[in-house]
């Protein structure tokens, strides 16, 4: 099986810091909680205040990072993909694994998209969209063969390939 290119690690890295952001912020709310009540027992007597708490924040974010950072590469090195005779096949998730197959008659459609960061990066996203699939959102952000992550000539060349693959297994059952 193929892995993705391998700058997909900043795209799930930058991903991953979004999406555990909201435990920083947890994090900060309870360190501010804290803070305040520090500050109101050891005020000094000369009203000096002791911000002890924004060092624990040097400490924070740095393990923040490197978590981010492994899970990034962690959600890369267990992401894989291929094309066999009948079917393409996607495997992913580092704790809860995902194996997909999608068989080349089922293939309706197959998109590239290129967000802002991805185009950065020199990346796409492929969109392979399915007969009988759930799609939902734009540019089927919920598609079942969805690639994240493949360089920009291979996202083009996977494309190619599966819709020739597509129509070819169409063309044989008389369709």
């Amino acid at each position: 099986m193929k892995q993705l290119d391998p700058k997909a690690v900043w795209l799930f890295f930058i991903s991953s810091v979004l999406r555990l952001f909201w435990l920083l912020i947890l994090f900060s709310i309870v360190g501010s909680v804290t803070l305040i009540d520090y500050l109101s027992k050891n005020l000094n007597k000369t009203g000096e205040i002791s911000f002890t708490f924004l060092n624990w924040l040097w400490i924070i974010i740095p393990i923040f990072l490197i978590i981010c950072f492994i899970l990034a590469k962690l959600t890369y090195h267990y992401y894989r993909y291929e094309m066999s005779e009948l079917v393409f096949k996607k495997e992913h998730g580092i704790i809860w694994k995902k194996y997909v197959s999608i068989p080349y008659d089922r293939i309706q459609n197959v998109d590239i998209y290129r967000g802002v960061l991805a185009r950065l990066l020199g990346l796409s996203d492929l969109q392979i969209q399915t007969a009988g699939g759930i799609t939902a959102g734009s540019y089927g952000a919920f598609s079942e063969g969805r690639l994240i992550g493949v360089s920009k000539e291979e996202a083009e060349k996977l494309r190619d390939e599966l819709i020739q693959k597509a129509r070819s297994s169409r063309t044989g059952q008389g369709l």
